[in-house]
């Protein structure tokens, strides 16, 4: 018995030392009305680092996450379950790595806009928002702490904002030479 409960507080241990941290400098959302309740939404993540584990870099584990979970996995899948035509790609832009998901919608719910009654202004509700994302810019306006919506005008086609998360710093580890070496691998 005393085994046992040894070897599972060894495997907690292991995974909690091993478990690092994904995160992304900002992050801008584009969508595209093609029709009254359908479009495209193109998420853009920027600077997509690892956070270090106290001291220890865990960030190739944090790498294969990111192509094992995101990119190759269903999790944005499992985020947006009426999305259509999900595409996912990783690349370098500015010397930081960067990752798009672009998708297509049939109905404005499934990406998270919502209009009363189907008229009036489109909302976004900021609170959906991943836990440390915060609302940078949009070309609609923003109710702020106490509504936190963004509102775009009936007669726009277009919505943009943009949201930060991670300030870089010495915790933060670019992924950009994992990215690199992946992208060889696979030629």
């Amino acid at each position: 018995m005393k085994n046992i409960r040894s070897s599972i507080i060894f495997l907690v241990l292991i995974a909690l030392i091993s478990s690092g941290c994904l995160t992304y400098e900002k992050k801008e959302y584009h969508f595209k009305l093609s029709g009254e309740n359908s479009g495209t939404l193109t998420i853009k993540y920027i600077n997509i680092m690892s956070i270090m584990d106290d001291t220890l870099n865990v960030s190739e584990d944090d790498f294969d996450e990111l192509v094992s979970e995101y990119l190759n996995g269903n999790i944005i899948e499992n985020s947006f379950p009426g999305a259509l035509n999900i595409k996912k790609k990783l690349f370098e832009e500015n010397g930081v790595l960067c990752g798009e998901i672009s998708m297509d919608f049939n109905n404005l719910e499934d990406v998270k806009i919502y209009r009363y009654l189907g008229k009036g202004p489109y909302m976004l509700n900021t609170s959906n928002f991943d836990d440390y994302e915060v609302f940078e810019s949009s070309n609609g306006e923003f109710g702020g702490e106490i509504m936190p919506v963004i509102f775009w005008h009936e007669n726009f086609t277009l919505f943009d904002f943009i949201t930060t998360n991670t300030k870089p710093d010495q915790s933060c580890v670019s992924m950009m030479n994992h990215y690199k070496s992946w992208s060889e691998a696979a030629k």
